[in-house]
Order: C-alpha cells, then sequence, then structure tokens
C-alpha cells in the first residue's frame, strides 16, 4: 500500500498536467464522442470536433503547457486516423502545417527579435522616448506606446515586446516616482502606466501580419473565407491598419488618463532618470546598428519597396526575407546558434501553431467548416435581421467570446474562419471587404478584454500595479474604443483605399 502511495505522490509532483482540469478535458472528450453525430457530419468529422474541442477546452483550463497539449492533438490525430485509412498517412496529416511558410514566418521573427533584448537596442529605445516626452505621466505613457509601436513589426512574440522589453522600462521609472505595489503607492503613476503598457500591445499587435504570432492565421482564414478574392500581404496588411491604428495609439493614453488617472501629472524627473540610464549604457554599440540595419532591410523588403521601384522580378515572400534577417544577424554576430537554440518561445511556437493550424485545415477538408457555418448562416437568415445587423452581430459576438478564452490563438482557431464563412455568405459582395477587415481588427481588440486575454496580460497584471476590477472597467472601454475607431476612421480610410 505504502508503495501505491508513493508512486502516486511520485507522478503527482511529475506528471505535467492538473489533475481536475485533465479530467474535465478527458469527460469532455468522451461526452462528444458518445453523443450522437450531428447530420451532415461524417463520423471522421465528427471525432475531429471532439479532438479539436477537447484541445480547446484543455488550453483554456491550462492543463498543460500549451506546446504539450499541441503535441497530444497531434498524437491523438494520428492514431485515431481521422484524416486518413493509415496511420502513415495520418501522421503525415498531423504533421503536414510544420512546413507552411506561415508558421515559419512567426517563428523566425521571434528568432530575430531575440536580438532586440540581447542588444539592449528594446530598453534604448524605449529610453529616449521617455527622455523626449516625459515630462508629464501622460507624456511617459506616449512614450511607452510609441516604443512598443516601433518594435511591433519586427517582433511577433506581443509577450516578448509588451511584457519582455516595455513592462520593465515601464516598473523602472514607476520605481523611480516612488509607485510601488509593495508599499500601496502604485496610484502615484504605476497604475496609469500599467495600463497603458498593456493596451499599446493589442493596438499595435493588429497593425502588422508580424506582430503577434497568430495574425498569419487570420491572413490564412481570410484567404479561404473570401476565395483567394481578397488577400493580406504584409504590406496591405498594414496599410489597412495604419490610420485606424494610429488613431487608436494616439487616444489611448490620453483615454485611460481620464478612465485611471495617476495622482502625479507632472513627472519632470523622467526625463532626467530616462537620460541617467542612456548615460550608463553608453553610446550606440556595433550590434545596437546591425540590429537597426537588419530592421531596416526587413522593413524594405516586407514593404516591397525594391519591387515597386525595379519591378516584380524583386519580389520576396515574407518568409523568405524573415530567414534573410536572421542569417544576417547570425553571421554580423550580433546573436549566435546557441541564440536560435534557446529561443525556447520560437520552437514552442513552432509546435502548437502548427498543430493548431493542423486540425483547423483538416476540419475544413472534413466539411466541418462548411457545415457549421451554413448553420449559423440559416440561423442568422432566419432572424430576419438585415446583413448590416448580421455583420455587427458576428463581428462582436466573436470579440466578445473572448472572454472564454485564454489564448488568443486558440479563440482564433476555434471560431473564426467560420464566422468569416458566414459573413462573406450574408454581406453583399461590395461589402466583404470591410467586413473581414472589422473581423481582422477585432482579432486583436479582444486581447484588451480581460487579465488572462493574451500572453501580455498575466505578465502585466502580476506585477500588482491595476487591481481587477480596474483591469476588466479599462478593458471592457478600450475594447469598446478600437472597435468604435476602426468603425468610423477605418471604414472611411478603407473606402479612401478603394477597398469598397
Amino acid at each position: 500500500m505504502r508503495a501505491i502511495r508513493d508512486t502516486l505522490a511520485h507522478f503527482r509532483d511529475v506528471v505535467p498536467f492538473r489533475i481536475v482540469p485533465a479530467a474535465i478535458a478527458t469527460a469532455v472528450l468522451l461526452t462528444l464522442l458518445l453523443l450522437p453525430r450531428p447530420e451532415g457530419l461524417t463520423p471522421e468529422g465528427w471525432r475531429l470536433v471532439a479532438i479539436f474541442l477537447t484541445t480547446i477546452v484543455a488550453i483554456i483550463l491550462k492543463v498543460m503547457p500549451i506546446g504539450v497539449m499541441a503535441m497530444m492533438a497531434i498524437v491523438i490525430v494520428a492514431l485515431s486516423q481521422v484524416t486518413a485509412d493509415s496511420s502513415a498517412g495520418a501522421m503525415r496529416d498531423a504533421l503536414g502545417s510544420l512546413s507552411s511558410p506561415l508558421i515559419w514566418l512567426i517563428v523566425v521573427a521571434i528568432l530575430i527579435s531575440r536580438g532586440v533584448k540581447k542588444t539592449g537596442l528594446g530598453n534604448r529605445i524605449g529610453l529616449l522616448f521617455i527622455r523626449l516626452l516625459g515630462r508629464r505621466s501622460i507624456g511617459i505613457g506616449y512614450g511607452l506606446a510609441a516604443c512598443d509601436l516601433l518594435l511591433a513589426p519586427f517582433t511577433p512574440s506581443n509577450t516578448a515586446r509588451g511584457g519582455g522589453v516595455v513592462h520593465p522600462i515601464m516598473r523602472s521609472i514607476a520605481s523611480a516616482f516612488g509607485s510601488d505595489p509593495a508599499k500601496g503607492t502604485q496610484g502615484k503613476v504605476g497604475t496609469y502606466l500599467a495600463l497603458v503598457n498593456m493596451h499599446a500591445n493589442p493596438i499595435t499587435s493588429g497593425m502588422f501580419v508580424t506582430a503577434t504570432a497568430p495574425n498569419p492565421l487570420v491572413v490564412d482564414y481570410v484567404a479561404r473565407a473570401t476565395g483567394g478574392d481578397f488577400q493580406l500581404s504584409w504590406t496591405t496588411w498594414a496599410l489597412c491598419m495604419l490610420l485606424p491604428g494610429l488613431v487608436c495609439i494616439l487616444a489611448m493614453p490620453l483615454v485611460v488618463h481620464l478612465l485611471s488617472p495617476p495622482e502625479l501629472r507632472a513627472t519632470p524627473d523622467a526625463p532626467r532618470f530616462a537620460h541617467d540610464e542612456l548615460v550608463a549604457m553608453g553610446p550606440l554599440a556595433p550590434k545596437e546598428k546591425v540590429m537597426l540595419g537588419t530592421f531596416a532591410m526587413l522593413l524594405l523588403l516586407w514593404a516591397n519597396v525594391p519591387a515597386m521601384l525595379l519591378g516584380d522580378a524583386f519580389l520576396l515572400d515574407p518568409t523568405v526575407v524573415a530567414f534573410l534577417g536572421l542569417f544576417a544577424l547570425i553571421i554580423t554576430g550580433t546573436i549566435d546558434w546557441d541564440d536560435v537554440l534557446s529561443e525556447k518561445s520560437a520552437w514552442d511556437t513552432l509546435i502548437w501553431f502548427g498543430a493548431l493550424v493542423m486540425m483547423a485545415e483538416q476540419l475544413n477538408k472534413l466539411g466541418v467548416i462548411g457545415w457549421f457555418s451554413g448553420g449559423m448562416r440559416d440561423a442568422i437568415a432566419g432572424s430576419g435581421m438585415g446583413w448590416q445587423a448580421a455583420a455587427a452581430v458576428l463581428v462582436l459576438l466573436f470579440v466578445f467570446s473572448h472572454y472564454l478564452f485564454a489564448s488568443t490563438t486558440a479563440h482564433i482557431s476555434a471560431m473564426m474562419l467560420a464566422f468569416l464563412t458566414v459573413g462573406v455568405q450574408l454581406v453583399p459582395a461590395d461589402y466583404v471587404v470591410p467586413f473581414v477587415l472589422m473581423m481582422v481588427a477585432g482579432s486583436t481588440a479582444m486581447m484588451t478584454l480581460t487579465h488572462y486575454a493574451t500572453g501580455t496580460s498575466p505578465v502585466i497584471f502580476g506585477s500588482g500595479y491595476v487591481t481587477l476590477g480596474t483591469w476588466w472597467r479599462v478593458g471592457l472601454a478600450m475594447c469598446v474604443m478600437q472597435l468604435a475607431v476602426y468603425a468610423t476612421v477605418g471604414l472611411l480610410w478603407w473606402k479612401v483605399l478603394g477597398l469598397w
């Protein structure tokens, strides 16, 4: 009996999952498999639905690290043979998405962003903005937002950008003013700066394909839903989101200042603090110069500037450009091969992102997405609402259902393709593009809602500067503000661009 107890205690200590959430996820899987198969779905399609929904539930409940849960999904898909007649064919399907250029774009961009932290360039950029704008608390807020915006095109881990680069700068500034949760003085300036730190992140994440990991998945879903009629290249995405994104980033520090005003309005010592930190860092190091040069090269090539000047022969795929940038950093010694191998977040992203993309692709191939979107379309059409109301309902339902998700990627994987498909079917052809772009904007605006909405959220919330009630209240207001800006400024901007 003692040996059994010792064995159970051993597994309780070392097995990488939480028992109760794991039991719930297992119950969900068994219940779905035992339920009668819905009419219109094949047996294989229904089994894959059960696997997919169980994976999403496991991610929401944080049963295990997301990479482990993704590997679990790969194993189950291969063993159950829901996508092929043999285990070899099912294994090829399960691993098929790992070769996707979109996934590798994000993986390589994460590896590139390691150089931002290693060289200290991210800190330097943030401190430069604080020195320039930091005489008032709202100016510091704009400095933090500007730093996030400048780094966004090159850091697809929004958590690394907002939580790993900008957040330490924000905490250092708050501490310099004696604003510390441990002392109960977070309201001096820390709460305000933490909220700005957080809410700059979703805005900048929505402005570039390479600003957060799920964006390439959104690109893929948009192309599928529109039958390839509307493609979001790196340049097209950046151009479409440029003006509404800038309006949001300009309005956000002011709106947060009104919703959660700091006790300190004037901060004359902040520029001095930033100046002293910059002096301690010394002049721009050679590796920082290489990093800046690589950023410039990536931006020019992602924006297709050579192709615009010299012709289509110089058009490069965004993933090719990313690999070129990574190679440039390695051969110049800015980062080394050990940095590449040790960047766990990149390889973790390859596994979990690949598994989710794979299941979404297979759900589409097995007709599940078409079946679900058809039922949703019929329900909306049967309600008698006009297409404008239907489009608004789809966007709002998609965005605010994020209260149920602790992963932006999981939410997008679970719902976005179906919602896009329904919208494309219900909205007149002339207005499909603005609907699609509103859905794209919503896919990052929803990151503001909760303290678990995206990876950046728990990092900033865990620092203790913002209470739960303030977080949810300001988060809801910021989400509504972003949607309102895109529904007004965005629609006008897309009209000017000739997209509808």
